[in-house]
């Protein structure tokens, strides 16, 4: 009786062994293909220009896509960058004039591989966009890379960039830890002195930052600088960027600047909710656009009236900040 038991007991245990074991491939399978899915799935919807609300004329206007075709083309780059990623206005190879640049620093394990509708976008306004692939951005270096790369094609007279990037006109925006990369390359990087503008879009806080090794100096910030974040979600509000923390980094630019945040947005959503607004931030800054301007410049700038915002605060020209 014994034997027999212990004979009923193991085909049991070898059935549900079995069982398990089938239950865990199962479960690594589903596991592989949602890692599959984040992997192929763009961090920006293609459609995103169609799809977001907007509050208010300007902010609706720049988020439409400009009028200009656009041209793509990369080129291998050092590890971990692996390769240079430009869209640009496909005329600047006929155009005589020169072209704004912007570049963009990924978010975490985010290539800009998966951001070329964002990037697309702001092309068709008139402006060369450069990405890469590093899945760290927050030291600032591969916008160093990125930006000497750019600055070798625009004195390179084989480059299609020959000549024509307007190096007076430099703009940088970055997600999360790129938008940490932001801060970094504006004040401590190698190419500081040539940024024009800066866009930080839910930048991580600067205590978390240089905890983990991304260091940068809100103080030193002496270009104008707009920075957005959003109202939803403990990552946003309570691990990447409390609300405390970003006014800290605010209250501590010395230069002109502007925040806001986009209420009932999550982490994720910051990369292109608010793109009506920085599109129209470097159409301003970089290309000297006045209907741009009026969504940020005076007591009556578009973005303080907007809704769909909350926490504004702007202090483009000398005296107290409008809130």
């Amino acid at each position: 009786m014994i034997t027999s038991f212990v004979k009923h007991a193991g085909r049991i245990t070898g059935k549900a062994f079995k069982i398990a074991a089938i239950a865990l491939l199962a479960l690594l399978a589903l596991v592989a293909g949602v890692l599959l899915l984040l992997a192929i799935s763009p961090a920006v919807p293609r459609n995103y220009s169609k799809t977001v609300k907007t509050g208010g004329g300007i902010e609706s206007r720049y988020l439409e896509n400009g009028n200009l075709k656009v041209k793509y083309r990369e080129e291998p780059a050092p590890e971990p960058l692996k390769k240079f990623e430009i869209y640009y206005p496909a005329e600047l190879t006929e155009s005589g004039g020169k072209y704004p640049v912007v570049l963009f620093l990924n978010g975490s394990g985010t290539p800009g591989s998966k951001y070329k509708a964002l990037f697309r976008h702001l092309a068709s306004w008139g402006f060369v966009v450069a990405g890469n692939e590093d899945p760290s951005t927050g030291t600032g270096e591969s916008a160093d890379r990125t930006l000497q790369y750019l600055l070798e094609q625009n004195a390179d007279p084989d480059s299609v960039f020959y000549g024509k990037l307007d190096t007076d006109n430099i703009g940088i925006s970055g997600h999360s830890q790129g938008g940490a990369g932001v801060l970094h390359a504006v004040t401590l990087g190698e190419y500081s002195s040539l940024y024009k503008t800066a866009v930080a879009l839910s930048p991580t806080g600067e205590e978390t930052a240089r905890a983990l090794g991304w260091d940068y100096e809100p103080g030193k910030v002496s270009i104008p600088l707009l920075m957005f974040a959003g109202t939803e979600g403990d990552f946003e509000t309570k691990v990447v960027l409390p609300f405390e923390a970003m006014t800290a980094i605010y209250d501590k630019i010395p230069g002109p600047k502007a925040m806001a945040r986009r209420s009932g947005a999550e982490h994720g959503e910051m990369l292109y909710s608010a793109d009506g607004y920085v599109t129209a931030w470097f159409m301003w800054q970089l290309k000297g656009d006045a209907e741009a301007a009026e969504a940020f410049a005076g007591s009556s700038a578009e973005l303080l009236r907007n809704d769909l915002y909350q926490d504004q605060r702007i202090k483009i020209e000398q005296g107290s900040d409008i809130t």
